[in-house]
C-alpha cells in the first residue's frame, strides 16, 4: 500500500441508487487482470461440498454480495474514508468443482495465487470453511507459515469426518500438519456448544493454537480479547478467519451449524476494530447459508464484517 490516490473504489450510490447494477461487493469494479494498482480484492469461493449438516453456503458469495450494496464509502467507527485510502477490487469467483474437495482446492489455489503475488490481500466470501485450507495453501506459498486468527464456534481441527480428511471440520488440523501455520502466533476464539469429547478442544491446544472458548471471552469482554489476540499473532503475517457461526445465531441464522451463547454484533464490531495493526495477508468469511436467513440479517453481518476488515487495512495506512 502506498500514498497514492486509489485507482479503484465502488460506484457513487448519490448518483445511481444501490440498487441498480450488476452485484459486486459494496458496488465495486469487477477487475480480474490489471492487478497493479490494487490493495485488497474481494473473492468467492462458492464451494459447500466440506458440509456435515446444513449445505448450501455456495450461495454465500451471492448473498453476502447483495446485502453489501447498502455499504457506505466512509466507516464512521473509525473514522476512516475507507475507500480513499484503498484501491479495492471485486475479483469474482474462482473456479471450483461440486463434490470434488481436492480438484477444488487446486483451482483455488490457482485462483488466489496471482493476488498474493501481486501483493494483494484477498477477503474470500465463503463457501464453508473447508475452503480456508485451499486459501492457506495459496497464502503460505507466498508468505510462508502465517499466524492464524480465527473467530469461530468450533475449531475445525479434526483429522477426518466419516473417514475422510477434508471437510469443513477439518481445514485448521492439515494447515497445520502441512505447515502452512505458525502455531505459535495462532489463536481461536469462541469455541462452545455440543462436542464429541474433551479431545475437540485438545486437539487445536496440542497443535499449539492458543484456544479462547466463548465462555471466556464473554467474562472477559471484547476489548480484553482483542488484547490478547494481538499479543499472540504478533507482527508477522496473518490470516483472519471469522465463521458466521462465531455470531450467535439470533443475529446470525443462516449457518451450516449454528451454536447458541455467541456473539452480538456490536461485540464483533468492538472486537474487530480492537484489532487494528495486525499484519493481515488473507481473510475470509465463511458459512453464510441464505436458504436459512431472515431479512437477510446473516448476509448483512458478513458483508459488515468484510467492511471492517477493510477498514483494518485501512487504517494501516496511518501505520
Amino acid at each position: 500500500m502506498t500514498d497514492r490516490k486509489p485507482r479503484y473504489g465502488p460506484a457513487d450510490s448519490l448518483r445511481t441508487p444501490r440498487f441498480s447494477g450488476v452485484r459486486t461487493f459494496a458496488r465495486l469494479p469487477h477487475v480480474t487482470e490489471d492487478l497493479e494498482h490494487v490493495d485488497a480484492a474481494i473473492v468467492g469461493i462458492p464451494f459447500d461440498t466440506g458440509g456435515t449438516y446444513r449445505v448450501g453456503a455456495r450461495f454465500g458469495p451471492e448473498a453476502i454480495r447483495s446485502a453489501s450494496a447498502l455499504l457506505r464509502p466512509f466507516h464512521s467507527g473509525s473514522a476512516v474514508p475507507v475507500f480513499e485510502r484503498l484501491s479495492v477490487i471485486d475479483y469474482g469467483d474462482v473456479p471450483v468443482v461440486p463434490g470434488y474437495f481436492e480438484e477444488s482446492a487446486g483451482r483455488i489455489v490457482e485462483g488466489l495465487l496471482p493476488l498474493h503475488r501481486a501483493g494483494v490481500v484477498p477477503i474470500a466470501l465463503g463457501g464453508d470453511h473447508s475452503v480456508a485450507l485451499a486459501e492457506l495453501r495459496a497464502t503460505a506459498a507466498v508468505h510462508g507459515p502465517v499466524g492464524l486468527v480465527q473467530l469461530d464456534s468450533h475449531s475445525d481441527t479434526s483429522d477426518s469426518y466419516f473417514g475422510v480428511p477434508y471437510t469443513h471440520g477439518t481445514p485448521f488440523f492439515h494447515a497445520a500438519r502441512e505447515g502452512l501455520l505458525d502455531p505459535s502466533r495462532s489463536i481461536q476464539v469462541g469455541l462452545r456448544g455440543p462436542v464429541y469429547s474433551a479431545r475437540d478442544w485438545e486437539v487445536p491446544r496440542r497443535l499449539g493454537f492458543e484456544v479462547l472458548p466463548a465462555t471466556e471471552a464473554h467474562e472477559l469482554g471484547m476489548r480484553r480479547v482483542a488484547a490478547r489476540i494481538r499479543d499472540r499473532a504478533g507482527s508477522g503475517p496473518v490470516f483472519f478467519s471469522f465463521d458466521v457461526d462465531f455470531v450467535d445465531p439470533a443475529y446470525a441464522p443462516a449457518t451450516g451449524t449454528p451454536e447458541i451463547g455467541g456473539f452480538t454484533t456490536w461485540e464483533v464490531q468492538v472486537l474487530l476494530r480492537e484489532l487494528a495493526g495486525l499484519d493481515l495477508v488473507a481473510c475470509d468469511v465463511v458459512e453464510v447459508v441464505p436458504e436459512y436467513d431472515v431479512a437477510q440479517n446473516t448476509a448483512l453481518v458478513a458483508a459488515n464484517v468484510v467492511y471492517e476488515l477493510l477498514a483494518l487495512l485501512a487504517r494501516a495506512e496511518d501505520a
